[in-house]
């Protein structure tokens, strides 16, 4: 959600409020504003207590990954699917990358917090040796 949608929704909560209760009409708006604010602090920190446990840039599968991705979708919806922070590549657009074991490689660019666009690079492959 748009932050000044989010903020206009919370001033209109206080508003109606104190029109409907008065001022016990504002203290339970505020309060369910800062349970909101309490609630995705919260999805926040149990994201990233969760990608700080793996290396950072490593994901299990790139391919995976890969298809997983959609246009749109924030980097607080990457990271639970990545299970790990993205090497920072760019900040413009802000550009992360995660690997995997087999040198596969997907490289997520951000515009405004949203991807829009995604590219799977795969190592190349040596050339069967002749015997």
């Amino acid at each position: 959600m748009n932050a000044a949608i989010g903020w206009g929704l919370a001033v209109l909560a206080v508003a109606v409020g104190y029109l409907q209760w008065g001022w016990p009409g504002v203290a339970l708006a505020v309060t369910l504003v800062v349970f909101w604010m309490l609630l995705q602090f919260s999805r926040v920190m149990r994201v990233m207590r969760q990608a700080s446990g793996a290396p950072v840039g490593h994901v299990a599968s790139a391919v995976m990954l890969h298809a997983k991705l959609k246009t749109g979708m924030r980097l607080l919806e990457i990271l639970p699917i990545t299970r790990s922070l993205g090497r920072k590549l760019a900040d413009d657009p802000e550009t992360f990358a995660w690997t995997d074991a087999s040198g596969a490689t997907v490289t997520v660019e951000l515009v405004g917090g949203r991807c829009t666009a995604w590219r799977l690079t795969r190592p190349e492959e040596a050339p069967a040796a002749e015997g």
